[in-house]
């Protein structure tokens, strides 16, 4: 007898959902260096699901402000009638605030302003720009359209339509999810750092890290949404399976849903869990819940790593070393091992370590290690999974 087929998402990238943010809570406390939020989304009405591992697309709208400035040094009405993406009509601040990213500049606004800036000395500043492509990345990585704006004040774009051509379209960004929906009916969850930070003599956020931590409306179904379904980061089908979650910063938010699940579902398998910030005093993110876990024998082990509490810097990866025997162990017994986070050092790092481990605990060469981990643990035995960004 087959499966029964899965229902699908009534909403999709596409068609996205507008949800309702519903809880807004400050994870790190006072004095910290980060600023990292939960929020509570209400999926009321929508049909959505969603299987921790997986993510939630959200599109983001502008900082009013930062649109109301763009148009004074533009010069256009707000209210110039106007055509959105989808060929609807809408205002010029409308489609400003929800079509267009216009907190980075892009590289295409470069040779737009070439069309409008007469001979003379700004021309050619913009000319030897944009001569040189390594010049002109380095140019529109730190600025937004209000910079370059001002810095070439002599442009003119004849209409809206022109200075909307050189803009790129909002795209969804994805969050992995932080709760189980059994858990948590109707809600997703979401641990989303804040991206602030100063260039040019201005104040900046992130697009949609800003958006959810200063510009989204509570109570109101105005943020749209979408599930993305992961194919591969999964918990084991079987649930007697160990798991060892290694999720510094963020990277802790599909562990957190992993654990709700294995709660939830009573799962016998045992769970091994290791976080990294950087002070345990600010930065302990989600820590009365872990503790309760382990407190209860839900959390079989739970290992942190906050970097800068002492002298030298302690990461994930220096607790996995430090506890080798164990982590071999238990990937001999068949444990499933999980990575979140940044990956362009810290996964690199932890799977080295992996790779480290394999060595001393395991017996082998460097060249079978790296077979192990690279081949055996990750396609073959499918017992190393990532969700790495």
């Amino acid at each position: 007898m087959s499966e029964p087929a899965k229902p699908t998402n009534p909403y999709t990238r596409k068609n996205p959902f507008q949800a309702e943010m519903i809880r807004h809570d400050r994870l790190t406390k006072e004095g910290s260096e980060k600023d990292t939020r939960h929020f509570v989304l209400s999926l009321t009405g929508s049909g959505l699901t969603y299987t921790p591992g997986d993510s939630l697309g959200v599109f983001a709208r502008n900082s009013p402000q930062l649109v109301d400035e763009l148009l004074g040094i533009l010069g256009f009405s707000p209210d110039a009638p106007m055509k959105d993406p989808r060929g609807q009509p809408t205002t010029l601040r409308q489609t400003l605030l929800q079509d267009f990213t216009v907190n980075r500049a892009n590289r295409k606004v470069m040779g737009g302003l070439s069309q409008c800036i007469g001979q003379g000395e700004q021309r050619n500043r913009l000319m030897e720009i944009l001569d040189n492509a390594d010049l002109l990345s380095s140019y529109v990585d730190s600025r937004d359209y209000v910079d370059i704006l001002k810095e070439f004040d002599e442009a003119r774009f004849e209409s809206p339509e022109l200075f909307i051509a050189q803009l790129s379209p909002v795209v969804p960004r994805l969050y992995s999810i932080a709760s189980s929906l059994q858990a948590h009916p109707n809600e997703v969850h979401l641990c989303v750092s804040i991206v602030r930070y100063e260039t040019h003599g201005r104040s900046k956020s992130g697009l949609c890290t800003g958006f959810l931590a200063d510009h989204a409306d509570m109570f109101l179904k105005n943020i749209p949404v979408y599930v993305q379904e992961s194919r591969t980061f999964r918990l084991p089908k079987d649930s007697s399976a160990p798991i060892i979650m290694c999720g510094p910063g963020t990277g802790i938010a599909p562990f957190r849903a992993f654990l709700e699940q294995r709660v939830l579902e009573g799962a016998p398998g045992k769970n091994w869990l290791i976080f990294g910030e950087q002070h345990l005093a600010t930065d302990f993110l989600y820590g009365e819940e872990f503790l309760a876990l382990q407190k209860q024998g839900r959390l079989h082990r739970f290992d942190t790593a906050f970097s800068r509490d002492q002298e030298h810097k302690v990461y994930v990866q220096h607790r996995m070393l430090e506890n080798a025997k164990e982590l071999w162990a238990w990937l001999q017994n068949g444990a499933y091992f999980y990575v979140c986070g940044d990956a362009k050092r810290m996964a690199k790092d932890v799977h080295q370590a992996l790779i480290t481990i394999a060595q001393k605990e395991g017996g082998l060469s460097p060249e079978a290690a790296g077979e192990y981990v690279n081949t055996t643990l990750m396609k073959t035995e499918k017992r190393y999974l990532r969700d790495v960004y």
